[in-house]
């Protein structure tokens, strides 16, 4: 299997902060040296927009991309944004690795048990209900579209748009052993992102920043659970709350939500940043009872040296359809995300919003592959050695 290959390398380690669910910046200064600080970077990446006269370009001193070929450095920069953002971003709570029990009503919010109902009603509508033993693992492949980002900066009240619309293509494979065991290979454009979780650590491997572990409990890969696993969907929004109704394109439906509580959030937070929410809801159509919007809104303070504080909130909603039966479970085959990236400070006037985009579709899904098992999740050794900053190859 291509994860087993990966194991033979040695990679950079450093650890992944609440920020890597959302921009993650040149990590490199010109010299390929490591800088010490995400939140420098992004500082001068806002900074350098904020410069730039109308119709130039924010990104002529960026370092180039593995694999970028002619790409000029605005694009490149674009991408490793795009894939930090879209790439593989996790859930906000972790899946139980119980099985959804019958819920008993008494004492229980009327939002929690409309919830439970509106779940087994999923499951049933999937075809998960039916299914006698669950399938050891899964194997999914498909083609996805990453449409560069448009930034909105305000200064007062002179507003201007930077970016296009051009976009890139790429594809992707993925493997899972349930609830907590998936590997994902990401490759756009020449760049490829390498991420996985053995269930009990999830970490991701980037050209540009190397080899990171993601802080605080584990959490599922969020390209799992908008329709290509149902019963992990289920499971996340067991003890989800109903929110009440809402009308999506053509379908009325129903709003679930499911938030990580405060310890979990605080355990996410990493120097100078501090994770506030992390919150999913679900749509769930009341026709067809199925999945068909999802959207998940990650908040996180930084404080400076300057004593200014900025705040980062990353949007990322995703519709979910062209729902096919594979061995007797309806699964999702196609869909759009929009993510949202809004920067701004309590006192500054200055902020900022960028919109990237991202068409994925299913080719392939195959359940219970022949010879996959734990051995095919585990981490890169490096990921283990938390106190080393660089590894020679």
């Amino acid at each position: 299997m291509a994860s087993r290959g990966h194991r033979k390398q040695r990679w950079c380690v450093q650890q992944l902060t609440p920020l890597m669910e959302g921009p993650d910046f040149g990590m490199e200064n010109q010299d390929g040296n490591k800088k010490e600080s995400s939140w420098e970077i992004i500082r001068e990446w806002f900074g350098m927009e904020r410069s730039v006269p109308p119709g130039g370009s924010s990104f002529s001193s960026s370092p180039p991309l593995y694999g970028s070929g002619n790409v000029s450095p605005a694009k490149m920069q674009d991408l490793r944004l795009l894939l930090g953002v879209l790439g593989c971003p996790l859930a906000p709570i972790p899946i139980s690795n119980k099985p959804i029990s019958h819920l008993h009503i008494k004492d229980i919010p009327i939002e929690t048990s409309a919830a439970y109902y509106i779940i087994q009603q999923y499951l049933a509508a999937t075809g998960c209900s039916k299914q006698q033993t669950c399938a050891k693992n899964m194997y999914t492949s498909g083609v996805v579209k990453l449409i560069r980002c448009e930034t909105e900066i305000s200064s007062g009240k002179s507003v201007r748009t930077m970016g296009s619309r051009s976009g890139e293509n790429g594809c992707f494979v993925m493997w899972q052993m349930s609830p907590g065991m998936w590997s994902l290979e990401l490759s756009v454009a020449g760049n490829k992102v390498v991420a996985g979780s053995d269930g009990n650590i999830a970490w991701r491997h980037t050209p540009w920043l190397g080899t990171h572990a993601a802080k605080g409990p584990q959490r599922p890969l969020r390209r799992i659970i908008q329709g290509l696993d149902p019963k992990s969907t289920a499971s996340l929004f067991a003890k989800a709350q109903c929110l009440g109704e809402k009308r999506i394109g053509d379908d009325d439906c129903f709003v679930l939500k499911v938030a990580a509580d405060r310890a979990a959030v605080m355990e996410r937070n990493e120097g100078p940043a501090e994770v506030i929410r992390h919150v999913l809801y679900g749509y769930f159509s009341q026709k067809s009872g199925l999945l068909i919007y999802m959207e998940d809104s990650h908040l996180t303070r930084v404080h400076s040296t300057e004593n200014d504080t900025v705040y980062w909130e990353t949007t990322i909603g995703s519709s979910i359809g062209d729902y096919r039966d594979v061995d007797g479970v309806l699964i999702a085959h196609q869909g759009r995300t929009v993510a949202t990236v809004f920067r701004f400070g309590e006192t500054s006037m200055h902020h900022s919003r960028t919109r990237m985009e991202e068409i994925w579709r299913i080719h392939d899904v195959v359940f219970n592959v022949p010879g996959l098992s734990y051995h095919s999740f585990i981490p890169p050794a490096d990921i283990f050695d938390t106190e080393q900053k660089l590894v020679s190859p």
